[in-house]
């Protein structure tokens, strides 16, 4: 059966080897997601009809809709364990940070990692005990403002690295490796400065412009009734994800759902993005379509500048990305503020759309 467990409980580490240990398949919440979502998952629970060979689940999805719960096997994710560990270079008496609730698929891996003797998870702020970090984007800038002086490297999924960040933390001393992959397909490819490249265990390819893996770290699939996006063919899986293999490395071009449709073009976000994000001034960056009635979508870009008392200019901003974006790619609608993220860090592109759509955004220029 389900054992819900609150993100919050200082306790919650016991908790999980408790349910795990009396054959509970353990979900935690966060009690910062909308209620509807609490409310639908608990909802979900009080009649669920597991596989049997369920071991964890997790709510996901908040980036970009409303969530789904995946489920997976316990040996799915303790197969990756020695994997990262080596990445790390982390052993069971080093001290892992986890910024993120313990809700998000990210931090519960480490959890889970820690339960079959990985590092010693450290839940919340990064403290100056931490020497390993497992986090987003956010949680390594956070990282690098703290300066915990024990810390000597990071791991860091969830959502674009800034080649400038892992730098600065480089320079700071602290060895980075970047992954992608997706609760659905655990760890995909990772990082280490080089570009991406599949994850031990694992084999990528490319059918029709979308990546496929096969790997012994793929869920089982989804609870409830709502559907996902993760597929399954003679023992290959997906969730969608576009991307290119060139030379070895994994290069991802986003999900066909987060594309922008105008009238002349079919426009990846993640590229624009990436564009943006090297632009002077420029924190973060979160692209989206704005709907225009017959002709297809606007490209909007909500831009979050480095400086909180100033923004660049959109004459600056279309100059960048005049340089290397093709006329149909480039904004056409700017905003400024702070970028929405979802409880585990990553941009919520959908709530941006969302604020977009509902005046809520502040314009630039």
């Amino acid at each position: 059966m389900i054992r819900l467990l609150d993100a919050r409980d200082p306790a919650l580490l016991d908790r999980l080897r408790a349910a795990r240990t009396e054959g509970d398949v353990p979900l935690v919440l966060d009690e910062r997601s909308p209620a509807a979502q609490r409310t639908a998952i608990e909802e979900w629970t009080r009649t669920a009809m597991l596989p049997a060979e369920a071991g964890w689940a997790t709510a996901t999805s908040g980036s970009s809709g409303s969530p789904r719960v995946v489920l997976r096997t316990a040996a799915s994710w303790s197969a990756s364990h020695s994997a990262v560990a080596a990445l790390l270079g982390a052993g069971p008496d080093d001290v892992v940070a986890l910024p993120a609730p313990a809700s998000s698929s990210l931090t519960l891996y480490s959890l889970a990692h820690a339960l079959e003797g990985g590092p010693r998870p450290a839940l919340g702020p990064i403290g100056p005990e931490s020497t390993h970090l497992h986090g987003t984007p956010e949680a390594l800038r956070g990282a690098l403002e703290a300066r915990p002086p024990r810390l000597r490297s990071a791991l860091i999924g969830g959502s674009h690295l800034d080649p400038a960040l892992r730098a600065r933390a480089e320079a700071a001393g602290i060895r980075v490796v970047a992954y992608y992959g997706a609760a659905e397909l655990s760890f995909v490819a990772a990082d280490d400065g080089s570009g991406l490249c599949a994850f031990p265990g694992v084999e990528l390819r490319v059918e029709d412009g979308v990546l496929w893996v096969r790997s012994p770290f793929v869920a089982l699939g989804y609870g409830g009734s709502r559907p996902g996006p993760l597929r399954t063919r003679d023992g290959w899986s997906t969730v969608g994800d576009r991307a290119e293999l060139v030379d070895g490395r994994l290069r991802l071009l986003g999900r066909d759902d987060d594309a922008v449709l105008s009238a002349s073009a079919t426009i990846v976000p993640e590229e624009v993005e990436a564009v943006l994000r090297s632009a002077e001034g420029v924190r973060d960056a979160v692209v989206f379509g704005v709907e225009r009635g017959p002709v297809g979508a606007l490209v909007g870009a909500l831009i979050e500048p480095t400086d909180e008392d100033g923004a660049p200019t959109v004459a600056a901003l279309r100059g960048a990305a005049g340089e290397q974006l093709a006329p149909a790619h480039r904004p056409r609608l700017w905003f400024v503020g702070p970028v929405p993220r979802t409880t585990s860090g990553k941009p919520a592109r959908a709530e941006v759309a969302r604020r977009a759509a509902a005046g809520e955004l502040v314009r630039l220029g």
